[in-house]
């Protein structure tokens, strides 16, 4: 990429798209199919009881997280008006991925069409937000014109099938709130509005409490390693603690308060946790746009499917406050306000 553009001191989001995959599967047929695999027999209906969850899209065998990208971007791209060859940065910024090599942005970006920059950006269920972030700092020091921002999760890939124990039952409870889905913006210079304000707040002594060991140099082979596993408790626990703080920083500092926002778009892990968010941080609930308990937790497409779904209800100069929450562990925020 040549350094040609002019470095522009607005940068906003123009467009959004996202993807969900056809295949529905509701919570008590994965709990039905867990159990026969399994030959346990649990309390009934005890999955969609505890998290709220009905139902979740889910990706066909020859769907991957590039699949779910490619369509969405495709849509935003399509709402811009641009062609694939308009955008010079491309960000495939997800926790899943095709391969470990090479980055899944080029499988993207060949599918595509498009001959950009094209990266990869990991950073569990915030790595939406950070990509669109770096694509803000790429275009504001002029080193892009236009990026397109992607992610295709697929986590349900990472749900555990068969269960030796109850006791593993809930090690493994965390996976079965997944979903799949894709989400895709445009980020490029703006008039007025655009991205208002970033804050990130990371806790990484905390990156042991849940995640996915397998694929990288401490795990590299072997199918136990590959399904999710992690504490639920311990890491809302977490997000609790250093959560609120986050929120009263950017309160101070943008003079924001939640009636300035036409809406606030939060990760979503379970009902009974997005219920816990709203009384730690007196969030109006009627500001959220419930997905959990319709599409589960699809990682860091979750932002971007909620962007996606009130985007046509936003009206320029109306704002929204996103929250991202992530495992490793890292909470983040971003104001934003439509040109």
């Amino acid at each position: 990429m040549i350094d040609t553009a002019e470095p522009s001191s607005r940068v906003g989001i123009t467009a959004t798209g996202s993807y969900l995959p056809e295949r529905v599967l509701t919570t008590a047929e994965l709990q039905r199919d867990i159990e026969r695999a399994s030959g346990l027999r649990l309390p009934g209906r005890l999955f969609e009881t505890v998290s709220g969850i009905g139902h979740r899209h889910v990706a066909a065998p020859d769907e991957y997280a590039s699949t779910l990208a490619v369509h969405a971007a495709r849509r935003a791209l399509a709402a811009a008006g641009l062609e694939p060859l308009d955008v010079d940065l491309l960000l495939f910024a997800s926790a899943s991925r095709d391969l470990v090599e090479p980055a899944t942005a080029h499988i993207v970006q060949a599918e595509l069409g498009s001959r950009a920059h094209a990266l990869d950006m990991t950073n569990a269920c915030n790595s939406f937000l950070n990509g669109i972030d770096a694509a803000r700092a790429f275009v504001l020091a002029g080193r892009a014109r236009r990026a397109l921002v992607v992610t295709g999760e697929t986590p349900t890939r990472a749900m555990r099938t068969r269960l030796d124990s109850v006791s593993q039952a809930r090690e493994a409870f965390a996976g079965f709130t997944f979903g799949d889905a894709g989400a895709a913006v445009v980020v490029e210079a703006v008039d007025r509005g655009g991205i208002l304000d970033v804050d990130t707040d990371t806790h990484s002594e905390h990156w042991a409490v849940g995640g996915i060991p397998g694929g990288g140099s401490r795990h590299p082979r072997g199918d136990e390693y590959t399904y999710f596993t992690g504490d639920g408790r311990e890491l809302r626990g977490v997000f609790e603690k250093i959560g609120p703080s986050i929120l009263d920083r950017v309160r101070y500092r943008t003079g924001l308060d939640w009636s300035d926002y036409a809406r606030v778009l939060v990760h979503q892990v379970t009902v009974p946790y997005l219920d816990r968010f709203v009384e730690v941080t007196g969030a109006p609930r009627d500001l959220l746009d419930v997905t959990v308990a319709d599409h589960g937790n699809m990682a860091s497409a979750t932002l971007g499917v909620q962007f996606d779904r009130v985007w046509p209800t936003l009206a320029a100069g109306d704002r929204l406050l996103f929250v991202g929450l992530g495992g490793g562990v890292s909470v983040m925020t971003m104001a934003w306000e439509r040109s």
